[in-house]
């Protein structure tokens, strides 16, 4: 059985992570989407806020599991048996980042390959800071998120 993690802060989960997600189901027989509890980066939402909110964005993908994991992602990776890590490539401004990451995770980890998806079109410019600034502004993200992680930013900001 052939598993890869999908590790990221997912704060929150966008369409275009659940694209990329439904790309590697197709390729893999398990799937997990890895929360990182330490991100470097301020989060609008807890670890277990994160997690549950990809249970629920994920929870009709087949072959997918949500996971919440702190440490390195290789280690998280090696304790779940998994042969590859997924990575999202979204402009050529992500490469170069990328690239550092994967060459990294190979020399920390030599077993575990990293796959490099590129979502449809329509998310390729699509973030999670760009979700959160324009739900907490009143715009319109509709076809971008779940409705599940709409309303979650929702209540965080206090609009509902």
């Amino acid at each position: 059985m052939k598993t890869a993690i999908y590790p990221g802060t997912f704060d929150p989960i966008t369409n275009g992570h659940i694209d990329i997600l439904q790309k590697a189901s197709k390729l893999f027989d398990r799937v997990i989407l890895a929360v990182a509890e330490v991100t470097g980066k301020q989060t609008m939402f807890s670890l277990e806020e994160r997690t549950d909110i990809c249970k629920k964005a994920c929870a009709n993908l087949p072959h997918v599991e949500v996971m919440g994991f702190s440490g390195l992602s290789v280690e998280f990776a090696l304790s779940q048996k998994a042969d590859a890590m997924i990575r999202g490539l979204r402009a050529v401004s992500d490469f170069e980042y990328e690239l550092s990451l994967a060459l990294m995770n190979k020399k920390l980890q030599d077993k575990i390959e990293t796959v490099f998806f590129v979502p449809a079109n329509q998310y390729l410019y699509l973030s999670s800071t760009m979700i959160r600034q324009i739900v907490s502004l009143k715009g319109n993200v509709k076809d971008l998120i779940p409705q599940c992680v709409e309303d979650a930013i929702k209540i965080k900001i206090g609009e509902q």
